[in-house]
């Protein structure tokens, strides 16, 4: 399978109508500290993460690696999104060696319920189609997470199975 490397990463930003995907930079920093010492965000993805621990250890640039893109609304940075190889050790496959890519997603608090996961999802989904045209996309979330359900349904994820998971039941979907 082609990987998408540092030739082709980061691709030029992708833009929607409202937001910007791409590259994180050195200003992003603060931002990627609040999304991950955030209670509301950590709820269904294990919790906060320590603040003080994230000061001394998140990179000048945090999240420079392919496959994430900041998710930007007038020039701030509100959330992000990965499309990670999933572990092939995990519960969840849609081929026998797994490594599927699987998408993520982490937003703010304060962009919640206005659709930009939704709008920034799509794009990077879209984004990912051109560069590995036929290449499932995989998506995991807890199904007590109301949100994250509804978002997988408006993305075209259908269901494959459910499995418990970090002490939670877990519906597992693909997108092709």
């Amino acid at each position: 399978m082609t990987e998408v490397g540092p030739d082709t990463w980061p691709p030029a930003p992708l833009r929607t109508a409202r937001l910007v995907l791409r590259a994180s930079q050195s200003q992003d920093r603060a931002a990627f500290i609040e999304l991950f010492t955030s209670p509301e965000v950590g709820t269904y993805v294990g919790g906060a993460r320590p603040r003080d621990e994230l000061e001394r250890a998140m990179p000048e640039v945090p999240g420079r690696r392919p496959r994430l893109f900041v998710v930007e609304l007038d020039g701030t940075m509100i959330g992000m999104i990965t499309l990670d190889r999933r572990d092939a050790e995990r519960p969840g496959h849609v081929r026998p060696d797994g490594g599927a890519a699987e998408l993520g997603y982490l937003f703010l608090p304060q962009a919640w319920g206005h659709g930009y996961a939704a709008e920034a999802c799509a794009a990077a989904l879209d984004w990912f189609a051109g560069v590995l045209p036929g290449e499932p996309v995989v998506l995991t979330t807890q199904t007590a997470n109301d949100r994250a359900m509804r978002l997988a349904a408006k993305l075209g994820f259908t269901e494959v199975e459910r499995f418990e998971e970090f002490g939670a039941e877990q519906w597992f979907g693909v997108w092709s």
